[in-house]
C-alpha cells in the first residue's frame, strides 16, 4: 500500500494526455480498425451496428421515459435525434424536416478526430437514428450522404421515415418497427 502511495506522488505533475474521454474513443477506435483490419469494412460495419442497434432501442426508451410518451412523433424523434448527439458532444442540426425524412448535418464527430478513416464507427450513428426512427414511425431509412470519417468536412445524414422512391433510391440502410 506504501509504494503505490509513493508512485501515485511520482506520478502527480506528469504531462500525460490521459483522461476517460479521450482513452475511450482510442479504445473504440482501435477496436473498429482492427476490426476493419481482420474482417473487412463490410463485416466491422455489421458487428458495429448490431451494438448501434441495442444503442438506439436503450436511447429510444430513455426518451419516451423522459418525455413521458409511448410514441415520439415526427417533431419528437427530430429533437431526439438532434439532443442525443449533442449530449455527446457531436455537433449534429436540423438541415430540414418533413413528414417524409429528417436531414441532419453534422460540425463535429463524437468521436472526434478517431473517427478519421474509421467509417465503420458511422454505422453507430446509422443505426441508433435508424431504430428510434423505424420504433416511432414504423419505418427508417438511413442514408450517410457525407461522413466526417470518409475525409467530408462535415455529415450529411438523410433519415426517412417512409418507404418512397426517394428513399428507395438513396443509398442506406432501412430499419422497420420490431414487434412486442
Amino acid at each position: 500500500m506504501a509504494q503505490a502511495q509513493i508512485k501515485n506522488r511520482d506520478m502527480d505533475g506528469l504531462s500525460i494526455p490521459l483522461e476517460r474521454d479521450a482513452f475511450m474513443r482510442n479504445l473504440i477506435r482501435e477496436l473498429s480498425g482492427l476490426l476493419e483490419d481482420m474482417v473487412g469494412l463490410e463485416e466491422a460495419a455489421g458487428f458495429i451496428s448490431v451494438v448501434g442497434q441495442h444503442m438506439g432501442a436503450r436511447l429510444n426508451n430513455d426518451y419516451r421515459q423522459a418525455l413521458k410518451v409511448s410514441n415520439l412523433n415526427r417533431g419528437q424523434i427530430a429533437q431526439v435525434l438532434v439532443d442525443l448527439k449533442q449530449r455527446i458532444k457531436g455537433d449534429f442540426y436540423i438541415i430540414e424536416e418533413d413528414d417524409t425524412r429528417i436531414v441532419l448535418g453534422n460540425r463535429v464527430c463524437p468521436f472526434a478526430d478517431k473517427v478519421k478513416d474509421r467509417p465503420s464507427l458511422c454505422m453507430m450513428t446509422s443505426n441508433i437514428f435508424g431504430v428510434i426512427a423505424a420504433e416511432n414511425h414504423g419505418y427508417g431509412k438511413v442514408s450517410l450522404e457525407q461522413t466526417i470519417a470518409q475525409g467530408d468536412a462535415e455529415c450529411r445524414v438523410v433519415v426517412y421515415l417512409e418507404s418512397s422512391d426517394e428513399a428507395q433510391a438513396a443509398e442506406g440502410r432501412e430499419y422497420y418497427k420490431t414487434e412486442g
